[in-house]
Order: structure tokens, then sequence, then C-alpha cells
């Protein structure tokens, strides 16, 4: 049972096999330093396409092309620049939170 801002354990390893696991029951490491910390939040946001409802307002928007939506594609350059982005109050997103992200992807099965 994780605490109630998302905690659910400290220590372990991002094994491929540990990361692959944690990730399809809804569990991410998210830590600067050692130890690790795991993380589960509850509510979690998670979207089902086939249940998106798509606003009158959002579909013009979105044919104008301003923005493209995308899947799959450039995991790296994204990992990277989550890392980099400024975020009030915390120095980022450290290099070892970054490994884990890439670990699985480099296995082919961030998105099994």
């Amino acid at each position: 049972m994780a605490e109630p801002d998302g905690m659910l354990a400290i220590g372990g390893d991002l094994s491929p096999e540990r990361l692959l696991l944690a990730y399809r029951s809804g569990i991410f490491p998210w830590y600067m330093r050692k130890p690790i910390l795991w993380w589960s939040p509850d509510p979690r946001f998670v979207l089902y396409p086939e249940e998106i409802k798509v606003s009158h307002s959002m579909k013009q928007v979105l044919n104008k092309g301003a923005f493209r939506i995308s899947y799959n594609e450039c995991f790296e350059t994204v990992i990277d620049r989550c890392r980099l982005a400024p975020r009030e109050g915390q120095d980022g997103t450290g290099s070892p939170a970054t490994c884990s992200a890439l670990t699985p992807h480099s296995t082919s099965k961030a998105t099994a």
C-alpha cells in the first residue's frame, strides 16, 4: 500500500526486468540520488484513446496543424528534454531516473 503521496518502496535496482514489471504494475522510480524511491500515485492519469472526446473547438485547433500528435518517436530526445526542463524548487530529473526510463526502451519494450 502506497503512502498518501504515492511513495511505495525504497531501494532495489533498475534492472530491465524489474523496471518492466514495475511499469506494468503502475509503479515507477523517481529520485535524485540513491536510494531508489518507487512511486505509485493514486489517482493516476491514464488516457484511454477509445474514450477521448475531442470538443469542437479543440478539433478546430488541431485542424490548424499547430500541433503534431505522435507516439513511439524520439524517445531518448523526449526523456532528455524532460530532464532539462526547469522545475521550480527542483534541480530537474536526475540522470538515474533518465537512465531507468531509457533502459526498457533500449530493450524495445518501453511500450510493451
